[in-house]
This record gives structure tokens, sequence and C-alpha cells, in this order.
């Protein structure tokens, strides 16, 4: 039984590696991402289903009489002892058992990774459904379901762009395409097409949540430098989907590749013939053989007097059958005939509906004390984030005129970084300010009021409405003489908190201000090296094609 199996398993082994093949040759350079997603989902599905489609021929073999058959060699052949199974009929299946078991094992860990993780983070609800979770750990932004897990620097300075991406995820349903390929690939872990479909339908997903971004009118130099700086993020998990999950050439590539034209989707015709010649291999001929011996007849009572022929040997004659009182239909008491059902006519509800209709079928309007009212709480996230008058510049202008250092502060040398969180209303007024990071009792009450006394703001809005909205400033209180020189190397996202890494790009070393000259389209290829005893800190390589 098992070795049948795994002839089973070895038929779908070569329909994914064929499908995949027409995949990587066909349609991986198109711009339909939704297109691909299916025919990938598709290949994995279908190649398991196809070698279970047996298409039966039959055919018929007459044959003058039937064959004799010699006893003694029946029972010579039942005497026989069976045979014993060799080592590869015993170890093939072991070594299977064991590769299917330790990849569900790794699928179902970074399961139980994931979930631990929400679990023991700070849970926000949104109206939308989703659940950002927050963590003290060093993340990187990703989903799983309907959850988005940020660490706790990027939801105090979100970005709209990484949530926008990871909603997409969600709205997209991509963890039901990972959870049902990886279990998938357990039965396959030994075909190397199943993890290059894998991972090919993982890069899909991420075009499909970079292309919702882009959707929402991002500027789509800005996320692509968003992109290079998530690139060093610390590893994922597998069973999710993140914003740095995917290979981010090929990303960048992607959207700035020019839109496939639609004729190009005539491509797909191609998987019929592939559809058909797996159907026309797995197809087999039944033979039916038919003995040329004297018919039979059997009598069996009717209605009137005729003869059915069964097949070439046996004939059905049927002799008119009298019909007697008894045999007729029988009136029951309560006037209908045998066979017919009383009481056949819809029944009468008592609120006026008949029988097999739903009562009460209008909506059901609620109390309007029941009603939920909308923009008590403030939003975390929103569409269109308030913004202060001018832009950040300003903010950070308003700030630098506005904050007066406190000599008791001064005198002690007390100096720090405090992080404020505030409500920006409807109106744009802010309320509800209180601190979210203390450094000092004299700093805190020289950032509250200088955050109380900012101006109006620009108010956010969801779905085209004014909403409050909860924003976070930082302000960093620095005595003069102690700052420090600006750094020669950049700092990549918030996951290399206190950690220096190198941005080197055509050989040299360069600062941050040289990422922004660079055109996405002239990077010819991009890498991140650990550090090593070469050098001490992480490097992210670009490679131009111009090499200026």
């Amino acid at each position: 039984m098992m070795l049948d199996f795994l002839t089973y398993d070895a038929k779908v082994a070569v329909l994914i590696a064929v499908f995949y093949l027409f995949y990587r040759l066909v349609l991986a350079r198109e711009t339909f991402h939704r297109v691909n997603r299916v025919v990938l989902l598709l290949t994995a599905v279908i190649s398991f289903v196809l070698p279970l489609c047996v298409i039966t021929m039959h055919q018929t073999v007459v044959l003058d009489a039937a064959p004799t058959v010699d006893v003694g060699d029946v029972q010579a052949a039942l005497a026989d002892e069976p045979a014993m199974p060799t080592f590869w009929q015993l170890a093939l299946p072991t070594l299977f058992m064991i590769g299917v078991v330790a990849t569900l094992c790794r699928t179902l860990f970074s399961m139980a990774r994931v979930w631990q993780l929400i679990r023991h983070s700070e849970q926000h609800r949104q109206d939308d459904g989703t659940v950002i979770c927050v963590t003290d750990r060093q993340v990187s932004p990703f989903s799983w379901f309907h959850y988005i897990v940020l660490s706790r620097q990027d939801y105090i300075q979100p970005d709209a762009a990484v949530l926008a991406h990871e909603r997409g995820h969600i709205r997209l349903r991509h963890s039901w395409d990972v959870l049902l390929v990886d279990t998938l690939t357990a039965l396959q872990w030994f075909n190397p097409a199943m993890w290059l479909l894998r991972q090919d339908l993982r890069a899909i997903h991420e075009y499909e949540a970079d292309g919702a971004v882009l959707s929402q009118g991002f500027n789509a130099r800005q996320y692509q430098y968003l992109l290079i700086t998530k690139a060093a993020s610390i590893g994922g998990y597998s069973i999710a989907n993140g914003i740095s999950h995917s290979t981010l050439k090929n990303r960048i590539h992607m959207m700035l590749h020019k839109k496939s034209g639609r004729s190009h989707l005539l491509k797909l015709l191609a998987l019929l013939p592939i559809v058909g010649a797996a159907l026309a291999l797995n197809a087999r001929t039944v033979t039916d053989y038919h003995y040329n011996e004297p018919q039979k007849k059997i009598v069996k009572k009717g209605k009137k007097n005729t003869t059915i022929k069964s097949g070439p040997i046996n004939e059905i004659v049927v002799i008119e059958q009298t019909v007697t009182p008894q045999s007729q239909t029988a009136e029951t008491t309560d006037g209908t005939k045998d066979g017919e059902h009383a009481n056949t006519k819809p029944v009468e509800m008592p609120n006026g509906t008949k029988d097999g209709e739903h009562a009460n079928t209008k909506p059901v309007e609620m109390p309007n004390a029941m009603k939920v009212k909308q923009g008590e709480r403030p939003y975390d996230v929103v569409e269109q984030m308030p913004q202060f008058p001018g832009g950040p510049a300003a903010l950070m202008e308003f700030l630098s005129k506005n904050i007066r250092y406190p000599k008791e502060a001064d005198k002690n040398n007390i100096q720090g970084r405090v992080i404020v969180t505030f409500t920006v209303e409807k109106d744009g007024s802010v309320s509800e300010a209180h601190t979210v990071k203390s450094v000092d009792p004299l700093l805190d009450a020289e950032a509250m009021r200088v955050i109380n006394a900012m101006p109006n703001w620009i108010p956010g809005r969801h779905n085209g409405d004014p909403v409050r909205v909860k924003y976070t400033v930082p302000i960093t209180f620095r005595l003069k003489g102690d700052a420090k020189p600006a750094l020669e190397h950049i700092k990549i996202g918030p996951e290399h908190k206190g950690k220096e890494v190198e941005l080197v790009i055509d050989g040299k070393i360069v600062e941050t201000e040289t990422l922004n000259s660079i055109n996405p389209a002239d990077i010819e290829s991009m890498h991140v090296e650990k550090a090593k005893d070469g050098h001490p800190k992480d490097r992210i390589i670009l490679k131009t094609k111009n090499k200026k």
C-alpha cells in the first residue's frame, strides 16, 4: 500500500516540475501577479489531483468458449509463501515518512513561534478588523492572517507605507496560500520544483502587497528607499508575510517594469496540452470478454407478453400478469390513494406565512441606544495621517525655537529623549498629551509644555472624514558641547538600534545622503554582508550599472 502511494507521489512530483517549468518560461516575467498567483496555486493542487483522474476505455473481445483452469495449478500457486520485501521496499517508505514529519514539524514550529509572539504582545484592535500587535522584540514588520506585528519603535513612529503593505497581505489572504503550499510541500519535500514554487509564490505575494501600497498614492521612489533601509532587517518567520521577505532587486524591478498587455494572457492556453498529455498518459484500457455460449431464458411476470435480450447470452421472457382486485390501488382513510401524500398543501402559519417561508425576513432596526458611536476612540493609524502645518520640517523648527532647557536640568547635566503621545482632534487641536518615555520630571514638564503650545494641526482623515488620531513625537534634550559628530555610517531601521551599518556603493563607503541621489532603476545588485573579522559592522553593498 505504501509503495503505491510513493508511486502516486512520484507522478505528482513530475507534474509539479512540468507545470513549474511552464511558469518560469512563459509567465514569470509578466506583471499579471494575480494570474501568476492562481497558476502557482493550481499547479500545486492540480498536480495532486491529476494522477487520481484515470480515464478508462473499454474494449470488447468475443470468445467462442470460456477458458479452462487447471485446479492443480491454482492450488500450487496458493500454497506458495509470500516473498519477503526487499531493502528498498522498507527503506524508501521510512525515508519518505521521516522527511514528511520533519517538514511538518518545521512548519508547526514556525506557526507556534508566531502565535507565541502574538499572544505576549500588546494588541490594538483596528476598525478594519486587523489587530496591531506591538512587541518589545527586534522584529521586522510582518502579518499573519489578521494580525500585524510591529516592534515598539515601529509603533511609536508608524510608517503608513509599512502598514499599507501588511494590510495588503491581509486583504488578499496570503496567509491561506502559505498554509496550503507549506502543507503540500511536506508531501513533496524531496522535490526541488516544489520548494522553488513555494519561493516564487512568496515573491508574488510581495509584488501584490507592493502594488497595494503604490495604488494608494504613495511615492514610488520613497517607498523603494524604504525597502532598501529594511534590507538588513533580522530574519523573520517562514510562515508569515513580511515587508522585507522577498528579493529586493526583483521587487524594485517589478515596480519599474512595464505593465504586460492583456494579449499575453493567451499564453495560458499552453496549459491545455500539458493537462491533456497528463490525462492521456494516465489513461487505461479495460478489456471486456464475451463468450459465444447458448443463450439462457429467464421468465418474469409483467403487464404484457414481450421478449427482452440482455447481452449476447441471456434472454428475458416477460409473461402478462393478471390484475387482481387485491393488487389495485387502495383508498386510504383520508381520501388519498396509496402512493400519494396527504396534507400536501402549504400549511398556513399563525403569523400569516406559509410552510417553507421565513417570517420576519425584514431587517430588524436596532434601538438608537444600541448603535455604536463612531469616532469616540482615537485611531492609531489612518489613511491620511495628521500633519503639522508646513510639514515635518516646520514641526522640527517649532520645537527647536520654543523649547527652553530647564536651568536645573542644565545645572545637573540632565539630558535624554522624552517621547510624548497626544491626540489630534477632528478640528486639529491637540489633547490628551502624556509621556510614554520619561527621562526626568524637569524635561518631561518642558516637553509637555511645548506640545500643548502647538498650533492646530491638519487633522487626519479616514474614508474621507476627519477623525481623532494618536500621534507620537520624540523630543531630544542635549546639552551644548556634548553633541556627537555626525556618523560616517548610516543606521538602518529600528531593528539595528544602537548598531552601525555601513553603506557601500560600488566598493566605496558613502554617507546616508548619497542614497537619495541613486535611481532605483540603476541598481544592478544588492546584498547584505554580516559583520566578520575584516570589518566589525554589517554592510549593505550596492552595485550600480554606471558605477559612478
